[in-house]
């Protein structure tokens, strides 16, 4: 079976490419291409616009008479897609690009414009120069003089950064040491307040912990402080206070037996002086000495009169 593509050729034995007829074409013949709009353009026509990349049918021919370097220059005839209106364009292969001839004008070109000015003017003062040596020094004498002011601005520069980049590391470090103890004031202070607003007036005893960085970690300061003068007196009136309403109540424990709970018989004989009633003890008692009222109450024998008489629950309404 053939191939479906096939590149060779046959040649019969008896070929004779001499026998075969040249065509004479004439040299600014015309070939149909396919091509891409190599620029943005818009048509002078109808104002369409023509993006580049745009693709074309187009015709193309060799520029007569016109090379560079031995590069040939080809000419392409393109039709606008609104209006149908020729548009031709060449190659430019000095400059690499292409140059739009007629039916429409090129876009973006503000930057290629400046950059063939600006090449212009450098061809100009290079041609200036070669032609007047006095121009050429002048032209040196003023790029040195600008080169020097240059250099004395980057030098004020520099010597305006490290003036303030000059940094002094002691004077960081006190400073960082100086916040560090504010902050530590600070704190304490914060914590002072707060315990004053939860514990009033005691907070003046409250106890501290104190860590000494000296020590170990498990040694610690305990260091209390110490109540105010006018707190000692005022617990000391308190407990005298105290001692004198518990012998009060005493005294009138011993009135109210007296009153009468339970009458004595008149049969019994006299109770002595060692078998007297708590209640009369405690009548002869100073009210301060507390202590002889407990010896004498342990030496009193005990009785069912004076037991009833040092009943603390008992009324006197009946």
């Amino acid at each position: 079976m053939s191939e479906r593509k096939v590149l060779n050729k046959y040649y019969p034995p008896d070929f004779d490419p001499s026998k075969i007829p040249r065509l004479r074409l004439s040299r600014d013949r015309q070939y149909t291409v396919r091509l891409m709009a190599p620029c943005n353009m818009k048509c002078t026509t109808c104002g369409e616009y023509i993006y580049k990349g745009k693709k074309f049918n187009a015709r193309k021919e060799t520029v007569q008479n016109e090379e560079y370097l031995g590069i040939k220059v080809f000419r392409f005839y393109i039709k606008c897609p609104r209006c149908l209106a020729e548009i031709t364009f060449k190659t430019d292969p000095e400059n690499a690009d292409y140059i739009v001839e007629h039916g429409a004008t090129r876009n973006f070109q503000a930057l290629k414009l400046a950059e063939e000015a600006a090449a212009k003017e450098a061809k100009e003062l290079e041609e200036e120069e070669k032609n007047n040596p006095m121009k050429l020094l002048e032209n040196r004498t003023q790029a040195s003089k600008q080169e020097m002011e240059l250099m004395e601005t980057l030098e004020e520069l520099k010597d305006l950064n490290q003036r303030h980049a000059k940094v002094d590391l002691n004077h960081l470090l006190v400073d960082k040491q100086q916040q560090l103890v504010d902050e530590l004031k600070r704190q304490e202070e914060e914590d002072e307040q707060l315990v004053r607003t939860y514990f009033g007036k005691s907070g003046n005893r409250v106890k501290r912990i104190i860590e000494d960085d000296d020590e170990p970690e498990t040694k610690k300061k305990i260091v209390a402080t110490e109540p105010k003068r006018e707190n000692i007196n005022s617990l000391l009136e308190t407990s005298s206070k105290a001692q004198k309403l518990s012998s009060a109540s005493i005294g009138i424990l011993s009135a109210k037996s007296k009153s009468g709970l339970v009458k004595l018989k008149k049969n019994e004989p006299s109770i002595s002086t060692e078998q007297k009633p708590i209640s009369q003890l405690t009548n002869t008692v100073p009210p301060s000495s507390s202590n002889s009222l407990s010896i004498t109450e342990t030496k009193a024998a005990p009785n069912a009169l004076s037991l009833l008489g040092s009943y603390s629950d008992s009324d006197d309404s009946t």
